[in-house]
């Protein structure tokens, strides 16, 4: 018992410890959070079914089952289940509006099988994303590496369709994630032939164009469902084109050979926030962006 308690203390602080590490997962986390305990649904029988799919992203994501065997040894199944389940509790009952009710209790059900099935250490869900054109390099590339965390993300993100406030709130936690995209420099070599190819205007437009087909089913879902806020609709196309372009007008404005990443922390992420929010600075930063990066370009590539 003392070594079950003194493990789940060093997950409560693990937690915090990736927090102070990391602003780019602790601030995302706070707003799905805070959005999944406030949140209210149509009935009462949705949350359970939403908090247990937070529990087995959890459970999907562990890699630590080889140390629970060695630490636990017969007991390390309980483990496995009471993480999940403590997981899928708190989130049950701090939802303000959720009334427990026969299927969130009969969900623990399967929580208790996440200790008989569990994913394998080397798994590896990566597929290839042949189909998408050289052009969009970047997106290839961050699909190839994070294929199972990109799958279940733009699930959530169509999900969110249902109601204005989490439309805008998962438009706020993705926008994160899109700069990641950009973040990582092309070498020299391959910045020199793409750009003999084709503008950064015409990149601009490929990638816009890509960015905005994957938000159609999000935007056609919440017509549907929400046809009286239309006007929701619209800041959000805005803001989210807003926020895309600053971001990959600031990756070549800031390119430089002996560089591997751009600085993107958490500073520019809000700046950039803000400024999508009330369009005309994002506008203004668009602009000048645009002008040094491709005088940037031109250093590489020569007129």
């Amino acid at each position: 018992m003392k070594t079950l308690i003194n493990h789940l203390k060093f997950r409560f602080y693990q937690l915090f410890r990736i927090f102070n590490l990391d602003m780019k997962v602790s601030i995302p986390f706070l707003l799905v959070f805070i959005l999944m305990i406030a949140i209210k649904l149509p009935s009462d029988r949705y949350y359970p079914v939403l908090f247990l799919m937070t529990a087995l992203v959890f459970h999907w994501s562990r890699k630590d089952i080889p140390f629970l065997k060695k630490i636990f040894e017969k007991s390390w199944r309980l483990v496995v289940i009471l993480e999940s389940a403590l997981i899928y509790t708190v989130l049950l009952l701090g939802n303000i509006h959720y009334k427990i009710e026969e299927t969130g209790l009969s969900l623990f059900l399967i929580i208790i099988a996440f200790g008989f099935f569990f994913p394998k250490t080397k798994l590896n869900p990566a597929l290839k994303w042949n189909y998408i054109p050289d052009h969009l390099f970047e997106w290839k590339s961050f699909l190839r590496k994070n294929t199972l965390f990109s799958v279940i993300g733009y699930i959530i993100i169509l999900a969110s369709s249902y109601h204005p406030a989490s439309l805008i709130v998962a438009g706020i936690f993705v926008m994160d994630y899109i700069s990641e995209i950009y973040e990582p420099y092309e070498s020299k070599e391959m910045l020199e032939m793409y750009f003999k190819k084709m503008s950064l205007k015409e990149k601009i437009r490929k990638n816009s164009l890509f960015f905005n087909i994957l938000l159609l089913p999000v935007n056609i879902s919440f017509m549907m469902l929400n046809l009286n806020d239309s006007l929701y609709l619209l800041y959000y196309f805005v803001f989210m084109n807003l926020y895309f372009l600053m971001v990959i007008s600031r990756k070549y404005k800031l390119y430089h050979y002996k560089e591997k990443r751009g600085c993107h922390n958490v500073m520019v992420y809000i700046e950039f926030l803000f400024c999508s929010m009330t369009v005309i600075p994002a506008l203004v930063i668009i602009s000048k962006n645009l002008r040094n990066a491709e005088q940037n370009i031109k250093t590489y590539v020569g007129d």
